[in-house]
């Protein structure tokens, strides 16, 4: 499923089969998640994409062949690839182990192509082993949902009281972390938005209700995972003094401006920027011990339009994932 240009629907079209170049492996696709991140590329929210493109960065897929210089996996291992495909491992950043900023980086279903198809080809040093307590469709959003929310948690710190603004593919696997480390859960969505709020009363947390509205009591941190600008100064309004709010999307609408108060009392707002490979790594640990349950809707590389179009109108449970049928 190609995008010729944004704001425009995918196309079907049959494709000559990738070759793995070197360091790479050749990988039949069996699942790919459907992340509001592809939204943001479909919708040209994200700027200067490869075109065409084969969108899609959360791929479960099992390797064919490998290109020249690649054994790190053997044929027939299934594996992960995110959305980050490569870095440099050169730069200041990736030498501090912050290869997620590494200014070269290219990323999946975005700069290279992704899992919206039969066949692509990764860099095996970037895809991930998964662990095998899950189906692929069930290990899916743990690739960048799970992963990027993993590292958000984590710049969460200690926090007790977490809200979680946007209850989607990310806050369903967050939620779930949250509750396993002990932290109390409180979840913020659109008020009409009560099929969300029973998904997040069912995997454990304790209130949910209107994002722009005060929660039951004082947050020590929250996460924003809706790529909606108005919610910063609504969680710092929620917020205790000291606490942190975290930006979890690689695209949010423009912050408004809002009164040095909501942010004075050492209050702290911080974005997270794509994830590394340690994220994932060890989320794919992580997760069989929770053990993280997730709620997956199911449609066809050739439905991929029809997720899109179901993400962009805050129709799917969980998160949305296409099942690739096998040649």
């Amino acid at each position: 499923m190609v995008l010729d240009e944004p704001r425009r629907p995918l196309r079907a079209v049959e494709l000559p089969d990738p070759e793995p170049g070197p360091g790479q492996v050749l990988l039949e696709v069996a699942a790919c998640g459907v992340c509001r991140t592809d939204l943001h590329v479909v919708d040209g929210e994200l700027p200067d994409p490869k075109l065409p493109l084969i969108v899609g960065h959360q791929i479960v897929g099992r390797v064919r062949t490998a290109g020249p210089g690649s054994d790190r996996f053997s044929p027939g291992a299934r594996v992960g690839v995110p959305w980050l495909a490569w870095a440099d491992g050169m730069c200041r950043y990736c030498a501090t182990r912050r290869e997620n900023l590494c200014d070269r980086a290219l990323f999946t279903g975005y700069q290279v192509d992704g899992g919206f198809a039969e066949l692509t080809a990764a860099y095996e040093q970037f895809c991930v082993p998964l662990p095998a307590d899950y189906p692929d469709l069930r290990v899916a959003p743990l690739l960048c949902a799970g992963a990027i929310g993993y590292r958000a948690l984590r710049f969460a710190g200690d926090a007790g009281r977490l809200g979680l603004y946007g209850f989607g593919a990310s806050a369903h696997i967050v939620c779930q972390l949250a509750r396993y480390q002990g932290r109390r859960v409180f979840a913020f969505t659109r008020a009409e938005d009560t099929q969300a709020q029973q998904l997040a009363r069912d995997l454990g947390a304790e209130w949910a209700g209107d994002a722009l509205g005060p929660g039951p009591e004082e947050l020590d941190a929250a996460i924003v995972f809706a790529p909606v600008g108005e919610l910063v100064p609504a969680a710092l309004r929620a917020s205790a003094k000291g606490g942190v709010v975290v930006c979890a999307g690689i695209h949010m609408s423009d912050v408004p401006s809002f009164p040095y108060d909501l942010l004075w009392g050492e209050r702290v707002v911080r974005s997270v920027a794509n994830l590394t490979r340690a994220d994932a790594e060890e989320l794919m640990e992580l997760a069989p011990q929770v053990p993280v349950r997730t709620e997956v809707e199911v449609f066809s590389l050739e439905e991929a339009n029809a997720a899109l179009d179901r993400l962009r109108a805050g129709e799917i449970r969980g998160a949305a994932v296409l099942t690739i049928s096998k040649r």
